[in-house]
């Protein structure tokens, strides 16, 4: 009898809550270091707004094996400064991008400081990792203008603790100066190439002017989200 009783308590017990499967967990980890003023901020965090609600992006998300993403919007400095501006959301459709989209652009930035990029490639492999979702592909979509690190750990041992970790590395280079700062120089691309990207399929999107921003982001989302692999480890935005 003890037995019955031992078993039926089992099978009556609440089961741990499973994760939340979808196709991609991202990570949007956008600049926000000594080069980028508030102005940029807002400009940055829009073409990302714009991009995410665009009907591409939507349809690409509709047509993954879930037909939904989760996405989460972080802000990067120095080492000691990250800020989760939009913490995991599941995007299934235009009303939760929209939510998603209307979340990204009221708050104050709260990263600051000289570029912390490995810290930051770190951060996003946490984010990933402590989640409670379950996503076929993990990817850390990293913008700046710069592949200077002034603090923290450096770039080439955290892309390789985030490349172990089983996650790719894609990454935007923002050379237009009015919209995100100053770059480090013509061959911003290829610095990303060389000590930022990696993992299966990874590519670099070059945001060459403010008027091109959003699609941009728009043209990296979508081979992200849709797992297309580009020609070459450099993507033009179409």
């Amino acid at each position: 009898m003890r037995n019955l009783i031992l078993a039926l308590t089992l099978l009556l017990a609440p089961l741990p809550l499973a994760a939340q499967d979808v196709e991609l967990e991202l990570v949007l980890l956008a600049d926000a270091s000594g080069s980028i003023d508030p102005d940029e901020i807002r400009f940055q965090r829009m073409g990302y707004a714009t991009a995410l609600t665009d009907p591409e992006v939507l349809a690409a998300i509709s047509n993954t094996a879930y037909g939904s993403i989760a996405v989460t919007y972080v802000e990067w400095g120095s080492a000691a400064s990250q800020d989760v501006v939009v913490p995991w959301t599941v995007i299934d459709g235009a009303e939760s991008a929209t939510a998603f989209a209307a979340a990204l652009l009221p708050p104050p930035q709260r990263a600051f400081g000289r570029n912390g990029i490995g810290a930051a490639l770190l951060k996003g492999k946490e984010l990933i990792e402590n989640n409670d979702l379950e996503g076929w592909r993990k990817v850390i979509d990293f913008s700046g203008d710069s592949a200077n690190n002034w603090t923290g750990p450096p770039i080439e041992t955290s892309r390789d603790e985030v490349l172990a970790a089983g996650i790719t590395i894609n990454a935007l280079a923002v050379l237009c100066r009015t919209c995100s700062g100053q770059p480090s120089g013509p061959d911003l691309e290829l610095l990303y190439e060389q000590r930022v990207i990696g993992g299966r399929g990874a590519f670099v999107v070059t945001a060459a002017g403010p008027d091109t921003f959003a699609e941009s982001v728009k043209r990296k989302l979508i081979l992200e989200i849709s797992g297309t692999l580009p020609a070459s480890r450099t993507a033009e935005a179409r």
